[in-house]
């Protein structure tokens, strides 16, 4: 698919001398177009639509009037906007109180929070490698982990997803170098959790950093919703790094880097991302810091947020319909075509129930899915609703 599209580049050199530098853009969306590629916005009304299955509101946070509440007063209090970088005058007494309790709730000696999760990945990945150090990254790793590898000065192998033979073998093949593994925790295609325990091992046991993203399993796994490396074990421990987003369980928007005191440091003096970006904006960070004091209050939800996505999964399959095994609050079920999936998430919103849609080149197998997020508010009376609403919708071939 990629290289498809670089083709169709190396074809469209010469059409800037027609005078339209921009039509080669026209060829590009007859393909989309042709291929079932079509992306476009949807703008969702602020009062209650369809069931909502699609967004990561894993907690149903989102809504809650105490975070609402928290934003407003936070917008009031520090004003719109951070005003400038985190460097300059985009840090309030706000972040570092949410950066002591997000540190302090997953087991981290630090941390430091950044505009999105997606810059928090860049920072991370930037800034702890150098030319000529490695990069190890799992094939199935989100969009903003391979940016960050590509903007990195490293070397970066890409090994099979969730093998740690493969993580093994290539850090052994590179003895003596300095290296990074970076991965998922949980990840966003299929819902499976990453090998957490077995990859801390063999970096620990190679002097090799490992670098996690868990923005979809803060919140829903680990004691209390503490994260998928609690849940491993590794969190807080020496060569561990962690990357989560606050816009999902927490409902709120941005992200944050977690690690060892010297580690954070590092990144506010070295990670472009941080330096040059505006601070997250204080109505999101108060946001962020309620919600999190919500599930400190009411650990349950990250275990009813698990019970929705096994009861959507049992559901669905006992239909028929292949779905992967959740190891979060993801649900993943396969579609025949992009075509298909693309027609199935339009009769699902048609029969009231908003479920993503996942179809190349945003899945790195190829495969297209529905994609559907379990949320600790939904009810069992909605939860069974949904699954016949979808397993109705559900093409034909998408069956067996």
């Amino acid at each position: 698919m990629e290289q498809d599209r670089q083709d169709r580049h190396d074809q469209l050199g010469p059409l800037h001398r027609t005078g339209d530098p921009f039509a080669w853009t026209d060829d590009e969306a007859r393909h989309r177009e042709r291929s079932g590629l079509v992306r476009t916005l949807r703008p969702r009304p602020a009062d209650a639509g369809p069931l909502d299955l699609a967004s990561n509101d894993y907690l149903g946070l989102a809504r809650h009037p105490a975070v609402t509440g928290a934003a407003a007063d936070a917008a009031r209090r520090w004003g719109a906007g951070a005003t400038g970088s985190r460097l300059v005058t985009g840090s309030t007494a706000l972040h570092a109180e949410l950066e002591r309790e997000l540190a302090d709730f997953c087991g981290f000696e630090a941390a430091l929070v950044f505009s999105s999760g997606y810059a928090a990945n860049l920072a991370a990945l930037t800034a702890l490698t150098a030319r000529g150090s490695l990069i190890v990254s799992d094939a199935g790793n989100h969009a903003s982990i391979v940016d960050g590898c590509r903007l990195a000065r490293a070397d970066t192998v890409v090994v099979p997803h969730a093998e740690p033979d493969g993580v093994r073998k290539t850090l052994d093949a590179h003895s003596g170098r300095r290296a990074l593994v970076v991965s998922d925790a949980v990840f966003s295609v299929d819902g499976d959790a990453a090998p957490l325990r077995e990859l801390a091992g063999i970096c620990r046991t190679r002097g090799a950093a490992l670098l996690v993203d868990d923005a979809h399993g803060l919140g829903v796994l680990g004691a209390g919703g503490r994260g998928t490396l609690d849940a491993a074990g590794i969190a807080g421990t020496a060569g561990v790094v962690a990357t989560l987003t606050l816009s999902k369980s927490l409902g709120s928007q941005g992200g944050a880097v977690l690690g060892p005191a010297r580690v954070i440091d590092h990144l506010v003096n070295a990670a472009r991302t941080f330096i040059f970006d505006t601070g997250l904006a204080p109505a999101a960070v108060g946001a962020a810091l309620e919600s999190l004091r919500l599930l400190r209050r009411e650990p349950a939800r990250a275990q009813r947020a698990r019970a929705v996505a096994r009861a959507l999964h049992g559901g669905l399959t006992a239909a028929g319909l292949t779905a992967v095994r959740p190891d979060a609050a993801v649900v993943s079920v396969r579609a025949p075509s992009p075509e298909t999936a693309v027609a199935w998430a339009a009769d699902c919103r048609a029969g009231g129930v908003a479920v993503g849609c996942f179809r190349p080149p945003s899945v790195p197998d190829g495969i297209s899915r529905i994609r559907l997020t379990a949320r600790a508010d939904l009810t069992d009376r909605q939860v069974a609703s949904a699954v016949r609403t979808i397993a109705a919708a559900a093409p034909a071939d998408a069956f067996g």
